[in-house]
């Protein structure tokens, strides 16, 4: 099987356009199959703002009504997607950019109401990504850059959440490739003192996640983002590496960098 790079950028690539010309430009260097995949709330709720749209967010997830979801189609499948399409452009990346309704690509289902209604947003489940399409525009050496936004099938769009997106594909894409997700974010990676950026953990199996769990060396917001990583090592993905975005060009010369999670 060939390798396949899944690699997620999130607001600390996206809104510094300094960071964004490098990362973009490490990206385009590392060799082979790859898939990019991009947020981009912070942009959204400035532009929602900009236009009487407030922004309302429930345990740090997106109420998305009617209103919300006209912007962050606009910002998210426009003004950032198209603007990190041109940039690869001009490094030499034939990237393609899309969303989930694009050639039927990712299909979701609206979020069922329990306590909270959070409007147009997608849960993704196993049938939802179109891996055999996807794998045809790899393939033919286009690479994709998806924003977070997949579709219903029955004409609406719906927002999802970008590292749920990034998982996903990296699964689905399994039984054609090799493949690494890769998360990048503010950090180095996974750090055994969050204050410390010295203290990074350089490997993590499932066992180790209990054991760091269990001395809440690991908690809060990391929790989602791991459990979601070793849900993906289970179903098919060679391995998740969390780590800086600026370090990213290690993937090229085959160096570890960040946290590695394996089976």
């Amino acid at each position: 099987m060939k390798p396949l790079y899944v690699i997620k950028i999130g607001g600390n690539v996206i809104d510094n356009s300094e960071n964004l010309y490098y990362f973009l430009k490490d990206f385009t260097a590392i060799e082979g199959y790859k898939i990019l995949v991009h947020g981009g709330g912070k942009i959204a709720t400035q532009i929602g703002e900009s236009m009487g749209i407030e922004s309302k967010l429930v345990d740090g997830r997106r109420i998305t009504d009617i209103e919300t979801l006209r912007v962050v189609t606009m910002v998210y499948a426009g003004l950032i997607n198209k603007n990190i399409v041109a940039q690869l452009q001009r490094f030499g990346s034939n990237a393609i950019g899309l969303t989930g309704a694009d050639g039927d690509f990712i299909r979701a289902k609206k979020r069922p109401v329990k306590t909270i209604d959070y409007g147009f947003v997608g849960d993704l489940d196993e049938g939802s990504v179109n891996a055999g399409n996807i794998s045809r525009l790899v393939e033919a050496d286009f690479i994709p850059a998806f924003c977070a936004l997949t579709h219903d099938g029955d004409g609406q769009m719906l927002n999802t959440n970008a590292d749920t997106i990034a998982s996903a594909l990296a699964v689905a894409l399994s039984q054609y490739y090799e493949t690494t997700l890769v998360y990048c974010f503010e950090k180095k990676g996974v750090l055994q003192d969050i204050n410390d950026d010295d203290s990074l953990i350089h490997d993590i199996n499932p066992k180790r996640y209990d054991e760091l769990k269990k001395h809440e060396i690991i908690h809060s917001g990391m929790l989602p983002k791991m459990d979601n990583a070793f849900a993906a090592i289970a179903n098919g993905v060679r391995a998740v590496i969390i780590g800086k975005s600026d370090e990213i060009n290690k993937l090229k010369q085959q160096q570890p960098f960040g946290t590695r999670l394996t089976q």
